[in-house]
């Protein structure tokens, strides 16, 4: 099958999220499929991703956009358009236009779409049949940080973007021709919102062979980790801020000899002045590969408040046999036992008290991290992950054929 993918931003394995979703659902379903690849970029060091993504990608193209969203151009054509602000900012010109170009030269049978704001890319009047992938539903996300970041007297005008971002997310929805989801939790939501429009799920996953195997001694002191995170997404930001203001305050005072270690690209300055109060909290802005921390710390905490998706360093803390200690929402829809694959609380003293029994018991620590080792390798790796995606390519591809 000839297949065209549009993401958001180019696929690599160097840190977590969705880039490394795409890379290996990329590797893998190039075993099978022709992929040409259309990324967007916001600067030219991005393209050393590039040689890697063309040993599974018949082509690679990249567009650029602004590196900040706060550009002139985005905030008068968010101002003066339908459209919100992310999709504005990550909107091309040059995309849309090769894009058509694309489709007049070649043949394709599938578009696979990564995020919604990725498909004003795709000329409305194309006769190829595609597939939306949402790893979170973005005006949620959005509204949840209008709702517990943005100071009152300015919600009104940030809930206009929100308003615009519910209004294309759904719209896209309706357009493609199958949608998918990354949660259970997520397909709900989808489904009260257009009840008409069948949703599919194909969760994140790890290559848990990659980080099973990979060797490095701990750290000592031990090292109570959250990351390795980009937060420039927002869910990031809010959870290192109540891990310094509500978890972290419990575990210092209790475990002397242990450290907070943040690891994550675009660390804001707030979160640098909050930790301020506590000595024993480490950043780490650069990592080479993200094994280095999962393997090099004794446990990983979550305290992810904020909805959306799969966690992929969830995933990829357990594939590393690291403990996880983390609120329900952290790993929703990862169907986890509490106390067997990870430890679960419903609140920043649980998370605390949770993270130091597992501090004071190397037995514990031990069994968690095999617990879940088994039950990512058995549910999450991503030869099953890719295996899900042949089912709706086969299905819409067929049924485009028969119309």
């Amino acid at each position: 099958m000839k297949i065209l993918m549009l993401v958001p931003f180019l696929p690599n394995t160097s840190m977590s999220g969705g880039q490394t979703r795409w890379y290996n659902i990329i590797k893998g379903l190039s075993k099978e499929h022709d992929i040409t690849l259309f990324s967007l970029i916001k600067d030219e060091s991005e393209k050393q991703f590039i040689p890697e993504l063309q040993k599974y990608c018949k082509k690679v193209e990249v567009f650029s956009r602004p590196k900040s969203p706060w550009t002139l151009r985005n905030l008068l054509f968010t101002a003066f358009s339908y459209y919100p602000l992310l999709v504005v900012r990550n909107y091309s010109w040059k995309e849309k236009r090769a894009v058509i170009e694309e489709l007049k030269r070649e043949k394709y049978d599938l578009i696979h779409a990564e995020t919604f704001y990725v498909m004003p890319h795709v000329p409305q009047n194309t006769s190829v049949p595609s597939v939306l992938v949402e790893q979170t539903i973005e005006y949620l996300v959005y509204k949840h940080y209008v709702d517990h970041e943005v100071p009152w007297f300015l919600r009104p005008i940030y809930l206009i973007d929100v308003i615009k971002l519910r209004f294309w997310e759904l719209y896209f929805w309706k357009r493609t021709n199958r949608l998918v989801a990354v949660s259970e939790d997520d397909k709900r939501v989808m489904q009260q919102l257009l009840t008409d429009v069948t949703v599919d799920v194909i969760p994140n996953g790890v290559d848990t062979n990659r980080f099973a195997n990979y060797k490095m001694e701990k750290k000592t002191p031990p090292r109570l980790l959250y990351g390795a995170a980009n937060f420039n997404w927002l869910q990031n930001v809010e959870a290192v801020e109540i891990l310094l203001s509500d978890v972290w305050p419990h575990i210092y005072k209790k475990a002397k000899n242990v450290k907070l270690w943040i690891v994550g690209r675009n660390i804001p300055q707030s979160i640098y002045k909050l930790a301020k109060k506590y000595p024993r909290v480490e950043f780490t802005e650069s990592i080479a590969d993200v094994r280095d921390a999962l393997k090099a710390a004794s446990i990983m905490i979550v305290p992810v408040e904020g909805p959306g998706g799969t966690r992929l360093k969830v995933l990829e803390a357990m594939a590393s046999r690291l403990p996880v200690v983390s609120t329900e929402t952290g790993v929703a829809g990862l169907k986890v036992t509490d106390g067997v694959h990870a430890v679960v609380g419903k609140t920043p003293l649980d998370l605390a008290n949770g993270a130091l029994t597992l501090l004071t018991s190397a037995k514990k620590r031990e069994s968690i991290g095999e617990a879940g080792y088994r039950f990512v390798k058995n549910y999450f790796d991503w030869s099953i992950i890719v295996g899900l995606h042949e089912q709706i390519y086969k299905e819409i591809t067929t049924k485009k054929k028969k119309v």
